[in-house]
């Protein structure tokens, strides 16, 4: 085997890491290359640059899909795959022109392509006719990675064989997030009572932070001695996101933290109670990984992909319905009281993060490329 590449839009210290961890695992094989379409990124404000472990290539530093055309984006992918040799192409993005021309290139060259997805048929309303359309998008591939069991059934709906299906994708290094916080994993570190609650997100509707600050508001009026909010991120909600935390008087309770990166992240979680993830539609939730490295319970909905693998109700976090603030009170005033039912969950959370370490995403990589 010459060289196997991994392919993204733009890397972020996640995909670092599952690169990185696939390239420890193939120490004695292949030689493992990421390769980053564009410098930045056109929905994350993360930053991307020299990474150590492993060879990565970026092809357009200032580009991205919208400003670089399909026949070109297609063409300088299938360029730096042949310069490589590379024998196995890992691809995100299947939905993208650029990428469909670029796999079905390179298969009919000989290389084995697989696509890597977290998508889930409930993520949104989805049209029956639409979806077996889109099978077409997915005919290049010899596999996939997902994540979880609802992602892993939507590529086998695609026509990917239940075989050359492995898991997970949405992976992270634990030990990186826990380096980065610089505190120790709850139970232990920052003392229960001074913890607070946290929202990691982009401000945009999918994440259903108006129906999170509704049930903070409820929570708050029924706890003996209310936790603040931090909300993490930013987006084109955060005005009406501020509006509405003065309307509701918690302006003095909710602290804007605006986006992170993830060593402030993991810094904010070293002090946290509970993580909530109130998602309407959430293929994953990359951070219930972060927050369980770091010890701590979750509260999140049910249409949040890392519910399937990393979440089990009552034992780790929660599991509420995305349009109950009810519900999501009810929990949060749960941990907030009870400090060994917090301590016990906390206990299993860190337990739980194994299951969404890197190295599943090195050994999912390894499957496939076993697989004749």
């Amino acid at each position: 085997m010459n060289s196997l590449a991994i392919l993204w839009d733009n890397f972020g210290p996640m995909h670092d890491d599952r690169v990185r961890a696939v390239a420890r695992r193939m120490q004695n094989g292949a030689r493992v290359v990421g390769v980053e379409i564009f410098g930045s990124s056109e929905t994350y404000e993360w930053e991307s640059g020299p990474v150590e472990g492993f060879d990565k290539r970026t092809l357009f530093p200032g580009g991205s899909f919208s400003g670089v055309s399909v026949p070109r984006t297609a063409a300088e992918i299938i360029r730096e795959c042949r310069k490589l040799g590379a024998e196995h192409v890992f691809f995100c993005h299947y939905e993208r022109p650029a990428v469909l021309l670029a796999a079905s290139i390179l298969r009919l060259s000989g290389c084995r392509v697989y696509t890597m997805s977290c998508s889930k048929f409930d993520d949104y309303e989805r049209s029956v006719g639409r979806e077996w359309l889109k099978r077409i998008f997915f005919l290049p591939y010899h596999g996939a990675i997902s994540s979880g069991l609802r992602a892993r059934d939507y590529m086998r709906l695609m026509g990917i064989p239940k075989e050359r299906i492995a898991t997970e994708y949405n992976t992270l290094s634990i030990d990186r997030i826990r380096r980065l916080s610089g505190k120790l994993p709850a139970p232990d570190g920052l003392p229960f009572a001074d913890r607070h609650f946290t929202i990691v997100a982009r401000f945009v509707p999918k994440k259903n932070l108006a129906m999170a600050l509704e049930g903070y508001a409820l929570y708050r009026r029924e706890a003996e001695n209310p936790r603040p909010l931090h909300l993490c991120g930013s987006g084109p909600l955060e005005e009406a996101l501020r509006e509405q935390v003065q309307s509701l008087g918690l302006t003095d309770h909710v602290v804007f933290r605006g986006f992170l990166q993830t060593d402030g992240i993991a810094q904010v979680l070293g002090d946290t109670l509970t993580l909530l993830l109130p998602s309407v539609e959430e293929q994953f939730g990359n951070v219930v990984i972060e927050a369980q490295a770091m010890g701590l319970p979750v509260i999140l909905s049910d249409n949040c992909g890392a519910r399937d693998n990393l979440v089990r109700s009552g034992v780790n976090g929660f599991v509420i319905e995305p349009d109950s603030p009810q519900g999501l009170a009810f929990f949060m005033r749960l941990l907030d009281r009870d400090e060994s039912l917090w301590r016990r969950m906390s206990l299993a959370a860190s337990a739980s993060a194994e299951r969404g370490d890197a190295a599943r995403f090195a050994e999912a990589v390894q499957q496939l490329i076993e697989v004749r």
